[in-house]
This record gives structure tokens, C-alpha cells and sequence, in this order.
């Protein structure tokens, strides 16, 4: 049977693994961090001790690194590794400038800045375990929308909550006329409140039949206290009448905004495109996803696998561009 080989790719990191019989990290071109890299392996060695006089050992990772700007990237991708080799579950964490790698209710790894961390930033919180690792808060209650955030965010070493966590905060009025406004209001004022660095969005349908509709009104659109039924049953019946698909074209649409206490918001946005089907299909997702056919495919967003839409939706497009500017917003509070 061929070698599995592992490989990850972004646009400024690239590493390649396999397994191998001891940890290994190797730069495969000029990086400036070589001897540090090389160190990195020895790290490798707190998760997996080898055991070379038992046939059925703990397998290591070699790992050659062509690129690199996040050691969390690198590490993320050598736990990934060891994981599937010796079916562990490992999990890297970033906390208040440090790399945590944990397993269960265990702290096996903290990787820490060459210039060191303030021990009052690392050791401030109060809560024991469970209050490590950098936390943002959702700006919702809607646990499904949660859901695509959290498994979007576990990938940066992020926490998520959301609003089902702060019960007495009380409820933002979403009165703006565009979605930047609502998506500012509700950020802003719950990190205002909290003190937290809060991710709010708003999110909605855009039905180009429609004049744009339902737009920022999509969770209401069949009234203020709409279920989801009711909002694909009136989407139905105002495009009763348009019968060819190409004339059914519409957008998902997402503008997320960041926002932090004394901070200027980051806001980005993104649009999916597509159509709406003339019945609902699927079983997955929520809101109009059932309706919402992805593109040329003949899908439902409701009809793709989770993984599958949080690669491609309106969402996870925003998110990407969300990620990009985070670490120049985030320089800029440091400065």
C-alpha cells in the first residue's frame, strides 16, 4: 500500500508529513526559523513518546516546511497528523498569545511567543480549565447559525458562545436599513456590555424578482414572529408566478462585523449565488436553505453536507475574508 503523504496549503503556509518512526521538522526552503523548526520536533515528542522496543509503538510525524507564517497552522497540522495515526484527539487551543494543545480534560503542550508572555495576561482568568482559550461570542441565540461559526472558528484555536450563555443581556433591536447597520448594532452594543469581543452578522435572502427582497426582513418576512415554514411558504407564493429558474436567480448575503470595547468594528461581507427551487428539498441547514438551489448544481443548500456548505456558503466566504484582515486588526489594538 502507497505512504499516505499529508500536505496543507493556505496562501502563506505550506507543509507536507508523513509518518515516520521519530518526530521530525525540517525546512524545505529558506525560512529563517530553521533551527527553531528543528526544535519544534522535540515538542512533538510531549504528545507521542516513542517506543522503539515495542512493535506497536506510537507513530511520528516528519514534517517538511515549505512556507510558514502561523506556528498555530503548523501545529494544528502536525495534531491533525498524529491523530489519524495513532487515533488520538488532541486539540490546539490559543490562549492570550500561547498555543495549547489538549486532549480531553488534559494540557499536554503550551507553546509560547519567543518574547514571552505577562504572566498576569496568561494566568488571569479565574475558571480553571474550562476558562482557557480565547473566546468569541456569537451575537445570536440561533444554535444552527452557532453551530457553522463554532466548527468555522475550532480551526483558529477560538471558543465560541453564544447568547443562550448571557440570558440577561437584553435583546438589540435590529433597526437598521441594511445589513451593516444591524450587524454593527448588535456587535457593538453586547461588546459594550460585555466587555467581550463579540461576531455579529446579518444574514438574509436577496430575490432579484423581488427588488431584493426579503432582504434584511428574511427572518421576518412572513412577520415578526415567523418559523421558518412560514417564511419558504411566503417566498413561495410571491414567486408563484415566476416560472422559469433563471428568472428565480438570488443571493445569499452576509455581513459580518467584529467588534471589541474601545476598538473600531471590522466588517466584511460576501454573496452566494443561486436560485430558488419550486419546492423545498433537504434535511440540513435552516431558514431558506431548503429552497435555495447552490448555483448550476441542482442542490439545495439543505441538500449539502455541512463540511460541504461551510466551504462554499455566504458565510464561510465572509468568514475567509473575516480571517485575512483579523491579524492586522488584531496588530492594530496591540500597537
Amino acid at each position: 500500500m502507497a505512504e499516505k503523504i499529508f500536505e496543507y496549503k493556505d496562501e502563506n503556509n505550506w507543509f507536507i508529513g508523513k509518518a515516520s518512526f521519530s518526530n521530525l521538522i525540517s525546512s524545505f526552503g529558506e525560512t529563517g526559523r530553521e533551527q527553531e523548526l528543528f526544535l519544534f520536533g522535540y515538542l512533538l515528542d510531549r504528545l507521542i513518546a516513542s517506543n522503539y522496543s515495542d512493535e506497536n509503538h506510537n507513530k511520528c510525524a516528519i514534517i517538511e516546511v515549505i512556507a510558514i507564517q502561523s506556528d498555530f497552522a503548523l501545529i494544528q497540522f502536525a495534531c491533525d497528523i498524529l491523530n489519524e495515526l495513532n487515533q488520538r484527539q488532541f486539540k490546539v487551543l490559543q490562549h492570550q498569545g500561547a498555543i495549547l494543545v489538549t486532549e480531553g480534560s488534559k494540557l499536554f503542550l503550551a507553546h509560547l511567543p519567543s518574547e514571552g508572555l505577562e504572566t498576569a495576561r496568561f494566568f488571569g482568568q479565574e475558571k480553571g480549565f474550562a476558562g482557557i482559550g480565547d473566546t468569541i461570542l456569537i451575537a445570536t441565540k440561533n444554535e444552527g447559525k452557532t453551530k457553522e461559526f463554532r466548527r468555522f472558528f475550532e480551526r483558529f484555536g477560538y471558543q465560541v458562545e453564544n447568547l443562550n450563555h448571557y440570558p440577561d443581556l437584553p435583546d438589540v433591536a435590529e433597526t437598521g436599513m441594511t445589513f451593516e447597520e444591524n450587524a454593527r448594532l448588535k456587535a457593538e452594543t453586547i461588546a459594550a456590555l460585555t466587555g467581550k469581543m463579540v461576531l455579529a452578522d446579518d444574514s438574509g435572502l436577496k430575490v432579484d424578482a423581488l427588488g431584493g427582497l426579503p432582504g434584511v426582513w428574511s427572518a421576518r418576512f412572513a412577520g415578526a414572529d415567523a418559523t421558518d415554514e412560514q417564511n419558504n411558504a411566503k417566498l413561495l407564493h410571491e414567486l408563484a408566478m415566476v416560472f422559469d429558474i433563471q428568472d428565480r436567480s438570488a443571493q445569499f448575503h452576509c455581513t459580518l462585523v467584529i467588534a471589541a470595547p474601545e476598538r473600531e468594528s471590522l466588517v466584511v461581507e460576501a454573496d452566494w449565488a443561486g436560485y430558488i427551487g419550486m419546492d423545498l428539498r433537504g434535511e440540513n441547514g435552516f431558514g431558506y436553505d431548503p429552497l435555495f438551489l447552490v448555483g448550476e448544481t441542482g442542490k439545495t443548500s439543505a441538500e449539502l453536507a455541512l463540511d460541504e456548505k461551510n466551504r462554499i456558503s455566504h458565510r464561510a466566504q465572509a468568514l475567509e475574508k473575516l480571517m485575512e484582515a483579523f491579524p492586522k486588526w488584531q496588530e492594530q489594538a496591540n500597537a
